[in-house]
């Protein structure tokens, strides 16, 4: 049997993600990360697929330390070794790839250009204008971030905890809003925007509840990858923005991103299965690589 399908593993701080193009099928798996890439960790993630290593032409690979791995991997048939074909896939290609793939409709033209906001654990920010990638700026702000501090204010580190407790709360109940600060609004912002991130604790308030917490812990990091892509994309002078990455699995982040695009008059493309763009990416370009 000749190997026909594709698979492409994105090594991730948090996560490890996972895509296969079985015929016209495509699969996306994940798993939580447990180190830096390496040769077992492809075949662990290969074989949770489900589908038989020997099926797999080629695996593209990317993100993490995925240069340290070789050139191939090797697995046993029953008469002989095979190596399956590892293709490196540089990270900025693959989230500018997989935002196109992810964010135009059919109906767009593939050349359109548009600004990549990948909101991992950190945050990176790529131009993808057709089939040319380059890095604008990024942050340290993302997932890790929201993780990080959720421990210390929740006692959590549960991104669905934290985005269940998120909905619940009131960002202003910790936060300090406009209206606090100028008794209004200010140019499109409403009364209610946020003027000081966490400004209510600052100034003594201690009845902000666990809810509340996660509200503004959500907006904070939020605001700052929103406004970050915003303010790229017109310095790149990009019409369209895209945000992947598996924040924006949490409809608390993504209704963060929705208000702050509507206070300046950018939307945000929030796509359907985000998280799993950069390995999209790396497969869709290893395959056209390697047709």
């Amino acid at each position: 049997m000749t190997p026909h399908a594709l698979a492409a593993i994105d090594f991730g701080i948090s996560n490890t993600d996972a895509v296969s193009r079985v015929g016209d099928v495509l699969h996306r798996w994940s798993r939580s990360s447990a180190g830096p890439a390496d040769i077992e960790s492809v075949h662990t993630v290969l074989t949770a697929s489900g589908t038989p290593i020997a099926s797999f032409a080629r695996v593209a690979v990317t993100g993490g330390r995925h240069r340290t791995l070789p050139d191939s991997l090797p697995y046993a048939l029953p008469d002989r070794l095979v190596e399956l074909p590892l293709i490196a896939v540089n990270e900025l290609t693959a989230i500018g790839r997989g935002g196109q793939a992810v964010g135009l409709s059919p109906d767009d033209d593939p050349a359109t250009p548009i600004l990549v906001v990948s909101a991992g654990s950190g945050t990176a920010v790529v131009a993808a204008r057709h089939r040319s990638y380059a890095h604008v700026t990024g942050s340290g702000v993302g997932g890790g971030t929201l993780l990080g501090l959720g421990r210390l204010l929740l006692d959590s580190t549960d991104a669905r905890n934290i985005d269940a407790l998120a909905q619940q709360g009131d960002a202003n109940g910790a936060d300090l809003s406009l209206r606090d600060v100028i008794s209004g609004p200010i140019g499109s912002l409403p009364p209610d925007a946020t003027a000081v991130n966490f400004g209510r604790l600052a100034h003594g308030a201690r009845d902000a509840s666990r809810e509340d917490l996660a509200a503004a812990l959500v907006t904070l990091v939020g605001q700052v990858i929103a406004i970050t892509a915003i303010n790229a994309a017109r310095a790149e002078r990009l019409e369209r923005v895209v945000v992947i990455g598996h924040m924006t699995d949490m409809p608390s982040f993504r209704a963060v991103l929705d208000r702050v695009g509507a206070y300046y008059g950018m939307q945000l493309t929030l796509p359907a299965h985000g998280g799993f763009a950069t390995a999209l990416g790396a497969l869709l370009h290893a395959a056209e690589a390697n047709p």
